[in-house]
């Protein structure tokens, strides 16, 4: 007969204990963002101060202990997994849980015309991503060819590791990080990776953090002190469930953002086993693709159930599901900031100071000009939530565009969202060039090319407007 599970054993405790530390940073950041003249004027969002709170003090224990805060045994799952890697499993997580929450909310457009800018805003966005990744491609890979003449250990086709860290985050960085490792025999390849991965986040903060102050100085941006305020949006709607009946209305919202993300492993779990373990990590990597068409899917199908009177009533509720929204973001910022481990950034500095500086200001440049062109209305909330995603992640973009709209009323939020379908149809190519630029200096110098000239191409699809503006008929 087993013995079943001692609650005084210090396996049972650890997540909560790690959550607790996540949670108290948030709380942290609050009240040092209240309290403090500099940091209240800043703009800098509650949960990059809390995640940067947390990263001082693990950063000061590997100091001063030369262990992580996170890596103590407190927070480590019974010797299984680290801390640090708990915390990037939340930061995994939130980011599929938030996108879920976002897609299921309804959007309530019945207007046709409407709805064919939106489509047209969302496949643009689609296309920037697309093309941004070309252009961090191209820069890093230019750099890295460069590099490579004074550091002949340089893998020449690393500098494309810039794409999935600023573009794609942490573990799309780290996979092909370890693919140039282990295959290629580029000694760092993980850590050089993960270290632009880490720059990148704290360049899309940073960066998005002078433009907002820019902005708001200039006077063409406003910011919120209170979105409780000015809160526009309801609580609850008519033709809903009730707020409280035999089930509480939040649980059901809980209940079906955790329903598609079950749905998405699955999906996950079936492709992951047809392609083979060469692809098995980008599948899962794409967790907040596929949990987002999952999302999209439940929804045609309760619309489908409400138009043939199976279900009566409206199920999801904005208010609710902007809530859950916001709480995942949250959590993967202060997570994603608190796993940080800084001495990643040792190897290969100057290459890579180098490549992310001219990556930051290179996708800045490029997503401002875009922004202006194309999305007017909403350029600089389409600034932020682009430029915060693909040079950190896409919680960062969501996070400074809440700074200055607080309730996703503009269509950015729609846009960051549905714009990895076009995205990821449009980047599968980098998904070969990935494979294909390290065999060989010939292939990377092919690489470069092919990226060139398709960052030619889609630049000319995404302005077809502007470049083949209809003829003015005579009268």
């Amino acid at each position: 007969m087993s013995n079943g599970v001692s609650f005084s054993d210090l396996t049972v405790w650890p997540v909560i204990l790690l959550l607790g530390v996540v949670l108290g940073g948030l709380l942290v950041g609050n009240m040092l963002k209240r309290a403090i003249p500099f940091l209240r004027k800043s703009l800098i969002p509650v949960s990059v101060i809390g995640g940067l709170f947390l990263l001082l003090i693990s950063t000061l224990c590997k100091v001063f202990t030369g262990k992580y805060f996170f890596n103590y045994f407190l927070f480590a799952n019974g010797g299984a997994l680290t801390g640090i890697e708990v915390l990037e499993i939340l930061t995994y997580h939130c980011l599929a849980l938030g996108f879920i929450a976002m897609t299921l909310r309804k959007t309530g457009s019945d207007n046709k015309k409407k709805e064919k800018g939106r489509i047209r805003d969302v496949v643009n966005s689609g296309i920037v991503t697309v093309n941004t990744y070309l252009l961090q491609g191209i820069i890093g890979v230019s750099v890295t060819v460069i590099a490579s003449v004074f550091l002949p250990k340089i893998l020449k086709a690393a500098g494309l590791l810039l794409s999935f860290g600023f573009g794609q985050g942490t573990g799309q960085a780290l996979n092909y990080g370890s693919i140039y490792e282990s295959t290629y025999g580029f000694e760092g390849g993980k850590s050089f990776g993960l270290t632009i991965a880490a720059i990148g986040f704290l360049a899309a903060g940073l960066g998005g953090i002078v433009y907002l102050a820019w902005h708001k100085k200039k006077g063409d941006i406003q910011i919120r002190e209170n979105i409780f305020t000015h809160n526009n949006e309801r609580v609850e709607e008519e033709g809903e469930i009730p707020m409280v009946e035999s089930m509480d209305k939040l649980t059901v919202q809980i209940a079906l953002v955790i329903l598609c993300y079950a749905a998405a492993f699955v999906v996950m779990f079936v492709l992951g086993k047809l392609v083979g373990d060469g692809l098995r990590s980008t599948i899962y990597g794409f967790n907040f693709l596929i949990g987002t068409l999952m999302a999209v899917i439940l929804k045609l199908i309760m619309k489908l159930l409400k138009k043939g009177k199976m279900l009566h009533r409206d199920y999801v509720n904005n208010f609710l599901l902007s809530r859950i929204a916001g709480f995942a973001f949250d959590i993967m910022i202060v997570a994603g900031i608190g796993a940080i481990q800084l001495d990643l950034i040792k190897d290969y500095l100057g290459v890579l100071l180098i490549m992310s500086l001219l990556g930051v200001v290179f996708t800045f440049l490029y997503i401002k000009i875009v922004s202006n062109k194309l999305f007017s209305g909403y350029h600089h909330e389409e600034f932020l939530v682009m430029f915060g995603m693909l040079t950190g992640t896409a919680s960062t973009g969501v996070i400074l565009l809440r700074e200055i709209d607080p309730m996703f009323e503009t269509p950015a939020s729609d846009n960051v969202v549905y714009q990895t379908f076009p995205a990821i149809l449009l980047g599968f190519p980098m998904m070969i060039l990935a494979a294909f630029c390290p065999k060989s200096d010939s292939a990377t110098f092919i690489t470069l090319a092919v990226m060139l000239v398709y960052f030619l191409i889609l630049n000319v699809v995404l302005f077809r407007s502007k470049i083949f503006k209809p003829k003015k008929k005579e009268v």
